[in-house]
């Protein structure tokens, strides 16, 4: 069957984490592809993940190299960047094999449509304001898109919020409650092929500057005027409180189920809740990403969880791959290729 996976080649965009997925599929017996922008190929090549890198001026180049890639046999993997750069619209056009359900990214892209699902799902969101004029406790302000925290802020009322959004404006967003207690993003793996949902790992952000600006002390941040950014510039490894785990399987489970109700299909294959937890374990629910999440990275080789699971080597990037040549080995592509 080995022979069988080699007919194919594993490919995504060099960024994000395609070092986990290259190197994931390689150790599925795959070929792989690094697909790079010009000048952004050197990590593909240090690390030995590509077998071969394709290069084009930008990422959204990529419908350029269509026909190149469906001679490779190629089937893309997605992840945060490629959501970033291409339109929905672009993303279903695509004529080429693609792992995962594509039109569930919109439900992803759209912060709205993210609300219903959610609610659709039965998780405990926080509140949304429908206008400024309606802050009456401390809000974050969330911008539509893969975008990394890029551009978020702070704000306590309608004044704060002109003040801060500035030239921002025009931009799709949504005013949301702030919710005190612990970050904790969860990743997760739903498999079309067995039924079955996986915990892969969890993670938190390392975010600049809010991070930091927590060593500073509150006089000296006032004196200096600081205003919190909420770039990601990593991710730190998690375990959970043991106890939380029933809870944290049964949100999978009720995602995937409420999916199934908004696309045909429903999700495939790698998702993410981004969640708080207060002091009192209640689990707030702000974000789902519908692919691979930058916070798997640290999981190159495994995680607590993957392990006890597994027994040997699976990363997220490695759970992609294998659940490609379960499909491949039980005839059932159509399945995990939507």
């Amino acid at each position: 069957m080995e022979e069988q996976n080699l007919n194919y080649a594993i490919a995504t965009l060099g960024s994000h984490s395609a070092l986990q997925i290259l190197k994931g599929a390689k150790d599925e017996g795959f070929k792989t592809i690094a697909i790079c922008e010009k000048g952004r190929d050197r990590p593909y090549r240090m690390f030995g993940v590509a077998d071969e890198i394709i290069t084009v001026n930008r990422f959204s180049d990529l419908p350029e190299k269509v026909n190149e890639l469906r001679d490779k046999k190629a089937i893309i993997v997605p992840h945060g960047t490629f959501t970033g750069v291409m339109s929905q619209e672009e993303i279903e056009k695509l004529n080429l094999l693609y792992f995962g359900n594509r039109k569930i990214l919109k439900w992803e892209y759209n912060r709205q449509m993210q609300r219903e699902w959610l609610k659709k799902a039965g998780l405990i969101l926080p509140k949304i304001f429908a206008q400024p004029e309606d802050i009456d406790s401390p809000v974050i302000i969330k911008f539509f898109g893969a975008k990394g925290g890029k551009g978020f802020f702070l704000a306590k009322n309608a004044d704060e919020f002109h003040e801060k959004m500035g030239k921002k404006q025009g931009n799709p967003y949504i005013i949301q409650e702030y919710i005190i207690g612990a970050p904790i993003y969860i990743h997760y793996f739903y498999s079309p092929i067995n039924g079955e949902i996986e915990i892969m790992s969890f993670d938190k952000r390392y975010e600049s500057n809010v991070d930091s600006i927590g060593r500073i002390a509150a006089k000296d941040q006032l004196d200096l005027g600081l205003e919190t950014s909420y770039n990601i510039t990593g991710n730190v490894p998690l375990v959970v409180r043991e106890s939380l785990l029933p809870e944290i399987i049964e949100m999978g489970e009720a995602v995937v189920k409420a999916s199934r109700k908004l696309e045909k299909h429903g999700l495939i294959g790698p998702f993410s809740l981004e969640t708080i937890i207060t002091p009192e374990l209640k689990f707030f629910v702000f974000e789902i990403s519908a692919r691979i999440v930058a916070g798997t990275n640290f999981f190159i080789n495994c995680s607590p969880y993957s392990d006890l699971k597994y027994g040997h080597p699976m990363s997220t990037g490695r759970r992609i791959a294998r659940e490609i040549k379960l499909a491949i080995q039980n005839n059932q592509l159509d399945r995990v290729l939507v």
